[in-house]
């Protein structure tokens, strides 16, 4: 029997397996299809202070082998989260959760954090730092060393639980920046996020998505997912949460020898429901084919 448990910065997991933010909502539209109680854990709706409506759409445009959303962290606000979905979620769900969030500014982080780290359901924060810093110019904060460690910072004065900062790829040296973020007290690293790209209708001569601009992901984006998630594990000390193109158990286990923990699955529930119990149910039989007792012994093995 193969041993698929893992502990990701001391949450023990049934195995290493964990839904992205922002491709599950708050469990609810999956439970219905299968018992999402196989989970590792998962990370639900990317969650801000203040309710947001999204962006304009259309929003979301196919790509070969991926697909590119532009959504802009359409949520309901913490309150309601707090009031609403999380009392829910704890009829159907009966696992620790990761709590993804989102915030425009310092303040807003450890806000949203500091009410999250509350709610007993929640046992890792997952930090997005990939939004716009509208009091620095509107860059992203994830795209700098010292801005990141900022959020980290101010998210580590107000919480007691784990905090792992989800880094975006669209930077020269993730490495760099997922230091800055240890040095300032994170409990893991979560990689990668979305590229960024854009499509463009020939025929109308306009950007398909009313962005112009989205997040790239699906299977084009797993090679450099691997490559990142590798690059940090080999930087820091602390655990990472690899993310990026994963739609089958060999890929989970090619981005736990690179180094990942565990494993998040982002666009593929968004093609099959079923993705992330196809995987937990085809790991078992991946890990005898390859002569892996204990899945854990595979972290981060590639030197």
């Amino acid at each position: 029997m193969v041993d698929l448990s893992v502990n990701l910065a001391g949450m023990k997991m049934d195995n290493p397996i964990v839904p992205a933010s922002g491709t599950f909502g708050f469990g609810k539209e999956f439970k219905d299809y299968y018992d999402i109680n196989i989970l590792g854990s998962f990370s639900f709706k990317g969650t801000t202070k203040d309710a947001r409506f999204g962006n304009p759409t259309p929003r979301i445009a196919e790509c070969t082998a991926g697909m590119i959303n532009a959504v802009g962290l359409q949520n309901p606000g913490v309150h309601h989260v707090i009031e609403h979905e999380l009392p829910e979620m704890k009829e159907y769900f009966h696992k620790p959760v990761i709590a993804n969030v989102s915030g425009f500014s310092v303040e807003d982080y450890a806000y949203t954090c500091a009410l999250l780290d509350k709610e007993e359901q929640v046992g890792i924060l997952e930090v997005n730092v990939s939004c716009p810093n509208v009091h620095g110019g509107g860059m992203s904060f994830g795209t700098s060393a010292e801005a990141a460690a900022e959020v980290t910072k101010a998210v580590k004065a107000v919480t007691t639980k784990p905090v792992f900062i989800k880094l975006s790829p669209n930077v020269t040296d993730i490495a760099s920046i997922a230091k800055a973020c240890e040095e300032a007290g994170a409990d893991g690293i979560c990689l990668i996020n979305t590229m960024l790209g854009m499509r463009i209708d020939v025929k109308t001569r306009r950007p398909v998505i009313a962005n112009k601009m989205g997040g790239f992901s699906g299977g084009a984006v797993f090679p450099i997912a691997v490559r990142m998630v590798y690059q940090v594990a080999k930087a820091c000390s602390i655990p990472v949460m690899g993310c990026g193109g994963v739609s089958t158990a060999e890929n989970v286990i090619e981005m736990m020898m690179a180094g990942a923990t565990a494993v998040q699955v982002g666009a593929a529930n968004l093609v099959n429901p079923y993705a992330c119990r196809d995987i937990i149910e085809a790991l078992p039989a991946e890990c005898e084919k390859l002569k892996i007792d204990k899945i854990s012994d595979i972290i981060g093995v590639i030197d």
